[in-house]
């Protein structure tokens, strides 16, 4: 007795820690949890959750996103907190437009969901620089993500001022308002050992430091086997049902916090194809197996990197294969699926809840998790199959039931199955593309060519190469590195040298552009090896070194490097200038983005000229155009099948980078259709400028209308009731 006194004793400690404040059974506003699930109002729930994030949609979206995800059975949308967006300067602070995250958490609540805030402030999301702004860099003595004096400071500033703000505007389940959950720091184990004795102590204070905000609704980390208590460590990845380690408390239930619906994709890279079969299996597997009592989804909608707000080689289409693609279109079988997932598991929800678990086997590679109340109540079976070739035959409760392949059948009274989650009833569909504009015209077009400065024309210099973060500070993704010299008449054969730890190198010489070169997602640096030709006399040499984003993760990322490495010109075997320790000038960014010409205001800035078929072949050249709004609702892209890498803009609103000369594998660009939202459009007189870094033609660009049609599904499968 006196054991069973303590384990309720502490039971409530954690309710109470917890921020909830409430037990189950009492009629009070706020969320707290046990070791079988979150319990909200006092009533337990499985939920359902989504990946919605406010910044990589825009507000006229949100709307028909959310009720989309409510459509297909989510309970909760999960958004992350971007800091960068947020606070771009030390105090001073951004929430309008696509960064209103109040606005979006009220469209959430107006549509009767949940909400979960992970705050971090630390995020990755393949987010540029995870989400921290660059000035952090610059605060004397940090360390980021560590027991830092420093950066706990201003990480506790911004998790204070975000966690007030939702409190000013009543909006944490304790309120009467949709947050039921927030997050603390993000996948900190993977970075845990590198900082030593320091780690484990950054881990406590954070979630203290969360923990004392009182919040009234728990508080989570994900892939952080330490979390303390009361702070709820939650599951990360594709196969949670076979990863997870459970809760690190008897009092913790277990929750997913990331089910990857498919993965992000870098250029160069392909894209990642998860079946909404592989998706449902191991969703019902965390249920069955871990007693899941909350899962979600990411990404549900993963939107558009619109900026430069993507990670290193991140493409601008984020999470296009989730059940709702970067339009908002949904995305077939995959939205149907996992809506049929809901039902059948919300249809039995309350015996999972409230059931005592027991699991056997049913054959060789075959499992039975059977969920049961006592004296004679419900009862919930999951019959699991995991051989990925053959069907198999099971005997469950003196019946016959035949089980697909990979596959889990849900039986919601242990005798009818009427959910299998390798049987897709959802007829796929898939997207249509139709040109409603081509930019064919080149007297619609005019262009400016950016100046290439040399050494003479930079104000800022040096005596070593520059990092290249540092000396931008994320202002732009250009840093020109110049130098001039003139060579002794011995050297005859030269080839120039270059090693960087930037993306991209475009090398010109004397003016003149002679050669690009890059590297990838999984390499940090490239080499270039470029055959020149001296000329007598003064010799002028520019490199634009150029970042696709900043680095979203790792220990130490105030100490990344980027940039040039290396620089020298070999003359022969024995001879070679070495330039690394030379006196080099610096141009951060272009003339064109400095003076910020994409904006309507700006074009009078430059002196624009017309193009021809012929003078489109050329590098570092800016365009614009002028066109009219598609009419109809459809989402809007960009076809920029012909161009080779840079940016675009609309009506001064930047839709992202792109990098079509960036072939996969199989010989195709990673992304060519560039999504434009309507809210960005007016119905005449659209500003298009495209600053184009190498040898697009502009010509043969078109806007397209985005749309999904149905086909017959060739998919078919035999029926999963019982064949007794």
């Amino acid at each position: 007795m006196r054991s069973m006194a303590w384990w309720w004793i502490g039971l409530v400690v954690v309710a109470v820690l917890s921020g909830g404040g409430a037990v189950e059974g009492e009629d009070e506003d706020g969320v707290t949890y046990d070791g079988r699930s979150l319990i909200i109002n006092g009533q337990r729930k499985i939920l359902f959750s989504g990946s919605i994030h406010y910044p990589r949609s825009t507000p006229q979206m949100w709307p028909s996103l959310i009720a989309k995800a409510k459509e297909g059975g989510v309970d909760v949308i999960q958004t992350y907190v971007f800091w960068n967006l947020h606070e771009p300067q030390p105090g001073q602070y951004d929430f309008g437009g696509r960064n209103d995250l109040v606005k979006f958490i009220k469209e959430i609540q107006a549509q009767g969901l949940y909400a979960c805030l992970r705050i971090g402030p630390f995020i990755e999301s393949e987010w540029n620089y995870g989400g921290f702004p660059f000035w952090l860099h610059d605060v004397p003595g940090i360390v980021y993500r560590t027991d830092n004096e420093p950066f706990k400071f201003y990480m506790q500033n911004f998790t204070t001022k975000i966690v007030n703000l939702m409190k000013s505007e009543g909006l944490y389940a304790s309120q009467g308002g949709p947050i039921i959950l927030s997050q603390i720091e993000n996948e900190y184990q993977n970075v845990e050992a590198a900082f030593h004795e320091k780690g484990p102590v950054y881990v406590q204070w954070a979630a203290k430091m969360a923990v004392d905000l009182e919040t009234g609704v728990p508080w989570v980390m994900c892939k952080q086997a330490d979390a303390p208590d009361p702070v709820i460590n939650t599951c990360n990845g594709m196969r949670c049902g076979e990863t997870f380690g459970g809760p690190n408390s008897p009092n913790k239930p277990a929750m997913w916090t990331e089910d990857w619906t498919s993965f992000y994709q870098v250029y160069g890279g392909e894209p990642y194809i998860r079946s909404a079969q592989d998706l449902a299996y191991h969703a019902t597997l965390f249920i069955a197996k871990n007693r899941g009592c909350y899962i979600n989804y990411y990404m549900y909608h993963g939107g558009t990197n619109f900026g430069r707000t993507s990670s290193a080689y991140v493409i601008t289409s984020y999470y296009d294969q989730a059940p709702l693609d970067e339009y908002g279109l949904l995305r077939q079988p995959k939205w149907g699926h996992l809506k049929e997932l809901h039902s059948a598991i919300k249809n039995c929800s309350a015996t999972l809840l409230e059931g005592v678990q027991t699991n056997f086997s049913i054959g060789q590679f075959q499992q039975a998790y059977v969920f049961e109340e006592a004296n004679g109540g419900g009862c919930v079976a999951f019959l699991v199959n995991n051989d990925t070739t053959h069907n198999a035959i099971v005997q469950f409760r003196n019946n016959s039931f035949e089980l697909l392949p990979k596959s889990i059948s849900i039986l919601p009274d242990c005798q009818n199955v009427i959910f299998n989650t390798a049987k897709v009833n959802t007829v796929a569909n898939e997207r249509i593309t139709k040109s409603s504009k081509m930019f064919n015209a080149d007297d619609s077009w005019e262009q400016f060519k950016d100046v290439i400065p040399n050494f003479l024309d930079t104000t800022l210099q040096s005596n070593t190469l520059l990092e290249q973060m540092n000396t931008t500070k994320d202002t732009s993704d250009y840093l020109w590195y110049t130098f001039s010299f003139q060579p002794n008449s011995s050297c005859t054969n030269p080839v120039l040298q270059i090693e960087s730890f930037a993306h991209v190198a475009h090398f010109y010489f004397n003016n003149k552009f002679v050669e690009v070169g890059h590297g990838n997602h999984d390499t940090k640096n490239f080499s270039m090896d470029i055959p020149i030709s001296l000329i007598d006399g003064v010799n002028n040499v520019s490199i634009l070194s150029v970042l696709v984003g900043l680095p979203d993760s790792g220990a130490f990322m105030e100490s990344k490097f980027a940039g040039l490495t290396k620089v020298g010109i070999q003359c022969s075997e024995t001879e070679l200038y070495e330039f690394t320790n030379y006196t080099w000038g610096y141009q951060v960014g272009l003339v064109g983005e400095e003076l910020q010409i994409f904006e309507e205001e700006n074009l009078n800035k430059v002196d624009w000229t017309k193009i021809d078929q012929d003078s489109t072949n050329q590098t570092l050249t800016w365009y614009k155009n002028v066109f009219d709004a598609p009419t109809g609702d459809d989402p809007i892209a960009l076809d920029l099948s012909t161009m080779g890498k840079g940016e675009v803009w609309v009506n001064g609103q930047s839709i992202g980078r792109y990098w079509i000369s960036f072939h996969t594998p199989k010989g195709n660009p990673s992304q060519t259709l560039y999504h434009v939202p309507r809210s960005f459009l007016k119905p005449s007189g659209n500003l298009l400028v495209i600053l184009e870094e190498l040898n697009g033609d502009p010509l043969h660009i078109s806007l397209q209308t985005i749309s999904v049609s149905d086909f017959d599904s060739k998919i078919t499968i035999t029926s999963f009731s019982n064949i007794s």
